[in-house]
């Protein structure tokens, strides 16, 4: 099914009439040979097609002279007519079609050919030919170029806008997506409660206004509803009312709430204020965290009123989740003890991978490293830097899964086009179809710039480069209000018009723990981190 929904823009040749009878005495009809650009045949892979192009297409038997635009077009989208010059070559055998004006950059067209053509002896084509392609971006810049240090704020700038503008009203909560109303988000919160922390060392906003927000934030979660102390994946912005994520999850998500948990730590640390810290203290101390052990040697990620255990996820093998144990770890009323965090998270060992990809070890996890988030939303806070314990080196980790992503697309296997070393990272995000989590292996030709952006803490070179692409290149249909758009595909000339919290909340923290470790020396400082790094095992020189 999927392979179905994703099929590739290609070159299709179907008869969309009969073959006109010949007259008698005067043979078969005539038929197109090929469509080339040059001396390359298009092929069944015409995509990137060069702006000013010119199209040679080849027949069997000879067109005679006639008013080739009635019978010969190119298309756009819209099925209007491009304005083309149209000849006769080589005694007939061939057409040259050429558009008068440059193309529109990542477009769609076609080239339309009608049976009405007419060739020697009156023969009649044998059926109509409609040949899809798609053009290439255009490689200049669209937008003037800047120093780094004022492209990089300018990212931020404008990423914080979502967290902060389009924040739920009532509530201060981060709104799920920009299509959202009252769907607010736990984990998309605690993104922002650090996009905040940002803002404020950004001068984006006051220090008062920003701590302002954050109680309003703090005040809602007090009373928003809670499952063993545990928050809900979503809520109604305006009531506080767990909204179901899914059929049976509508309890407790203790991945999101450690996401929650991953901000509201830092902004505790970064503000120093009494009431809030009390708050947030308050709040962090009523999560049962070993509830959620389900009476055995791991952590389960749900748990509802309703429906029990019955999603039965277990939080284990590497993902998005180290903080989860971490947290649960640190915790001074219902902790977990190591034994849980080595059979559960690391599954007495099994989380290792060890294998070499595009030359790079790549320690734990699945084959080719999975999705980006996964190597990502832990290490928003946790500063993997010298940090290690008996199953890896996490520096090693988290640069290594981002780099065999990016070597992946650079190698390019499915040969999509516009994947390089500037155009490159695959993880969970919008795509023509909705929403699904791309990595090497699932690949089906979707970049969402929050993988490579949302990497530059670890891979800044490789970061950045990625970050001069999408913003001056492709900047006219992927840089919009609030930062860059979920994801686009060059290979079938796709942008996304949508903006998602989790997507765009690690791309502004990213950015700020490669400017200045902030929110890394922030989170690293929290009791509740350090102790539980220590107890499962970890060294660290920042604990």
């Amino acid at each position: 099914m999927r392979h179905s929904i994703f099929i590739l823009i290609t070159v299709f040749l179907i008869g969309c009439s009969k073959s006109s009878d010949p007259t008698p005495g005067q043979g078969s009809n005539f038929s197109v040979e090929s469509i080339s650009i040059g001396n390359k045949d298009l092929g069944t892979n015409p995509k990137g097609i060069d702006l000013h192009p010119e199209f040679i297409l080849s027949f069997d038997e000879s067109v005679i002279e006639q008013d080739l635009s009635s019978s010969i077009q190119i298309l756009n989208a819209e099925k209007s007519t491009v304005l083309s010059s149209i000849k006769l070559m080589d005694n007939g055998k061939k057409i040259s079609i050429k558009p008068v004006q440059p193309l529109t950059s990542l477009s769609k067209f076609e080239i339309f050919i009608k049976n009405t053509l007419k060739g020697n002896l009156n023969k009649t084509l044998n059926k109509q030919y409609n040949l899809a392609f798609t053009t290439a971006y255009d490689p200049k810049d669209k937008f003037k170029r800047i120093s780094e240090d004022e492209l990089l704020t300018l990212v931020q700038k404008q990423t914080f806008s979502y967290f902060w503008d389009f924040a739920h009203p009532a509530s201060g909560m981060i709104r799920e997506r920009n299509t959202s109303t009252e769907t607010v988000t736990t984990g998309g919160t605690g993104f922002g409660l650090m996009a905040i922390v940002t803002g404020i060392h950004r001068n984006f906003i006051s220090r008062t206004a920003g701590l302002e927000r954050t109680k309003k934030i703090v005040a809602f979660l007090k009373s928003s509803d809670r499952y063993h102390g545990a928050f809900s994946h979503w809520y109604n912005g305006s009531t506080g009312k767990t909204q179901p994520f899914s059929n049976k999850d509508d309890g407790a998500d203790l991945v999101e709430t450690s996401l929650l948990f991953q901000g509201l730590l830092v902004s505790r640390e970064y503000f120093q204020d009494l009431e809030l810290s009390k708050d947030i203290n308050a709040l962090f101390n009523a999560v049962e965290w070993n509830f959620f052990q389900n009476g055995q040697e791991v952590l389960y990620w749900h748990w509802s009123p309703v429906h029990g255990w019955d999603m039965n996820l277990k939080i284990q093998g590497w993902n998005e989740s180290l903080i989860t144990y971490v947290l649960g770890a640190g915790s001074t009323n219902f902790a977990i003890n190591k034994k849980v965090y080595d059979e559960g998270w690391a599954k007495n060992g099994a989380i290792k991978n060890g294998k070499t990809f595009y030359n790079l070890s790549l320690p734990l996890g699945p084959d080719l490293g999975g999705p980006l988030f996964t190597a990502q939303y832990s290490f928003l806070g946790i500063n993997p830097n010298g940090l290690k314990d008996s199953y890896a080196d996490y520096e090693l980790q988290v640069k290594n899964q981002t780099l065999i992503n990016r070597a992946y697309c650079i190698s390019n296997p499915n040969g999509f086009y516009g994947y390089s070393e500037t155009n490159w990272g695959l993880t969970a995000g919008d795509i023509p179809t909705g929403y699904g989590a791309q990595s090497a292996n699932n690949d089906i030709g979707v970049i969402s710039p929050t993988a490579a952006l949302s990497s530059m803490a670890f891979t800044p070179k490789e970061s950045k480069e990625a970050l001069n692409f999408f913003y001056y290149i492709l900047g006219d249909k992927l840089w919009g209000k609030y930062g860059f758009k979920d994801g686009f595909s060059l290979d079938e000339a796709w942008f996304a018009d949508s903006y998602i919290a989790i997507d765009q909340g690690p791309i502004i923290i990213s950015i700020e723990n490669h400017r200045s470790q902030l929110i890394w020396n922030l989170l690293m400082k929290s009791p509740e981190v350090k102790n539980g790094l220590k107890k499962l095992g970890f060294s660290s020189p920042n604990i």
